[in-house]
């Protein structure tokens, strides 16, 4: 479905003649391929999943966001403001992100639901907030919010 989505607006910004979109749509696609093509050789015929597809945008958006504070500091304002522009882009394609009060509820619940009740139990509630919420979480603050949870 996210791959439908991705191929359509990829004709929309071409009709659009948005030429940020476009490219910034292009690379997303490179980059499914480059994961279907490695997917392939784990024996996944079909490609990668949505929730894969949405954990790669993720991945985009950071990276962006990290190129962004090198770039600013680099005093090039230029590739800043174009690396901000494809995040918006990427964006789009991901689900409406958690609020910090709603990631903690909800690695409260995961929590008592699994009844983790240590440290130990950590890869498995990551595992499972991966699952359920990919897309929709930041991970690595999520990973703390966990730890902090489960020492205390």
């Amino acid at each position: 479905m996210l791959r439908q989505t991705l191929n359509e607006a990829l004709k929309d910004a071409m009709r659009a003649k948005d030429q940020r979109t476009v490219a910034t749509v292009r690379l997303i696609i490179a980059a499914l391929k480059d994961r279907d093509i490695a997917a392939r050789g784990r024996g996944q015929m079909d490609g990668v999943d949505d929730a894969e597809i949405l954990a790669m945008l993720q991945t985009m958006v950071k990276q962006r966001r990290e190129s962004i504070t090198m770039y600013e500091q680099g005093g090039r304002q230029e590739l800043a403001q174009q690396e901000a522009e494809e995040i918006t882009v990427i964006e789009n394609f991901l689900p409406q992100q958690l609020d910090e009060a709603a990631t903690r509820e909800a690695i409260a619940a995961l929590i008592a639901e699994i009844g983790a009740t240590g440290v130990k139990d950590m890869g498995k509630v990551m595992a499972e907030l991966r699952g359920r919420f990919a897309g929709q979480m930041d991970f690595t603050k999520a990973s703390a919010i966990v730890r902090e949870k489960l020492v205390s």
